[in-house]
């Protein structure tokens, strides 16, 4: 039996993203730079995507910014905002994607900004008191907050963090990668300038996302060499990306309820089952329906003699599951997650990550392989 519970790592490509791609891979070739009619066919098709993504996040147009993906998105609005207004403090948590958390830190090493960490505690929570001390005791800051840890799957309360920013003038950014297509997101409603997106994550293909930059924030483009995207990003746009994209998102929000019930189940069941069939198993992370992403379980297993090998053992026998970020899976260091929230790391956790693919006898099966590992 396959199983793939990697789901936070990359999705699966839905059939009908796949098919609202294909005629743009095919037939509708033209450069969307180009005045024929064949570069008209894709501009016009990109820009009812633009309009798509907008009306469901409940934004303007001209508030999207496709690129190739959350890395490249964070990258922008973080580096942006430094060059573009004159921003020389910054915050972020120990617990970032390496997206957001490297790319401060270069900042900062050349001289540019001065960081500061904010305190979490050992589930990954951010502390809004020690984030809103920050702000009050030093200059105009740009907060870059994660709505939902990648790894441990604990949500902050966005909204809560976009009325601490906006009542000391901060910039806000979160990185939304996880949990954009999973939660509504009214932009009217929350306080923030910039996220993230990357098509992946719900089941849209590699290598497109996009950035949301609020009107009320102007920054200068990253990338130059072009007049793409309103002249904010040089380079001829992957049109069936963003296509496919569009087609995702507008998915998700579809069956948005009925995913969440579903996949929010699964989880519940997968914990129940692992706390009867292993007693001494903790998690990692938030567990319950109101603070935890609801497609990622992050399971600390009890000491045993083969638990570095946990991962390969499941890889074995068939089973996709990840130690930490994929995009970081090479590094040999062990989770900056993990070492952020203090999590015992003589013991093996792993992070089973869920979509609406996912069935029950899959997690059956994979908590019985479990079961007999750590005999």
């Amino acid at each position: 039996m396959k199983v793939y519970l990697d789901n936070a790592a990359t999705t699966k490509l839905d059939e009908h993203v796949l098919e609202a791609m294909l005629p743009y891979m095919r037939e509708e070739y033209g450069n969307p730079s180009s005045i024929h009619a064949f570069g008209r066919k894709t501009r016009s098709a990109i820009e009812v995507a633009r309009k798509t993504v907008s009306k469901l996040l409940n934004v303007a147009p001209s508030e999207i910014f496709f690129t190739s993906g959350g890395t490249e998105a964070d990258n922008m609005a973080i580096n942006q905002s430094i060059h573009s207004l004159g921003i020389k403090h910054a915050i972020t948590s120990k617990i970032e994607h390496h997206a957001v958390e490297h790319t401060l830190q270069v900042l900062e090493k050349e001289g540019k900004i001065k960081l500061s960490w904010v305190n979490i505690d050992s589930k990954g929570n951010v502390d809004l008191n020690h984030l809103e001390e920050l702000l009050k005791n030093n200059e105009r800051t740009f907060v870059s907050l994660m709505h939902a840890n990648n790894e441990i799957g604990t949500l902050l309360p966005l909204e809560k963090v976009g009325e601490i920013c906006a009542k000391y003038d901060a910039i806000f950014h979160s990185d939304t990668v996880q949990t954009m297509g999973h939660y509504p997101m009214d932009l009217q409603k929350i306080k923030v300038h910039f996220i993230t997106c990357a098509a992946h994550k719900f089941h849209g293909p590699k290598g497109v996302g996009f950035l949301y930059v609020n009107h009320s924030v102007k920054i200068q483009p990253m990338i130059h060499g072009g007049a793409q995207e309103r002249n904010m990003r040089g380079g001829t746009e992957n049109t069936q990306g963003i296509i496919g994209l569009a087609k995702a998102l507008e998915i998700c929000y579809n069956e948005m309820d009925e995913h969440i019930a579903y996949i929010q189940g699964l989880k519940n069941y997968m914990k129940e089952q692992l706390e009867k069939t292993i007693p001494a198993i903790e998690f990692n992370g938030e567990t319950s329906n109101e603070k935890s992403l609801y497609t990622v379980l992050n399971c600390l297993f009890p000491a045993h003699p083969d638990a570095e090998m946990m991962l390969f053992n499941l890889d074995i026998a068939g089973i996709a599951a990840s130690g930490g970020s994929a995009c970081s899976s090479g590094s040999n260091q062990g989770s900056h997650v993990l070492r952020g929230i203090g999590a015992d790391q003589t013991r093996a956790s792993v992070r089973f990550s869920f979509c609406k693919y996912t069935t029950k006898e899959e997690i059956d099966y994979t908590i019985e392989k479990l079961k007999a590992m750590l005999k």
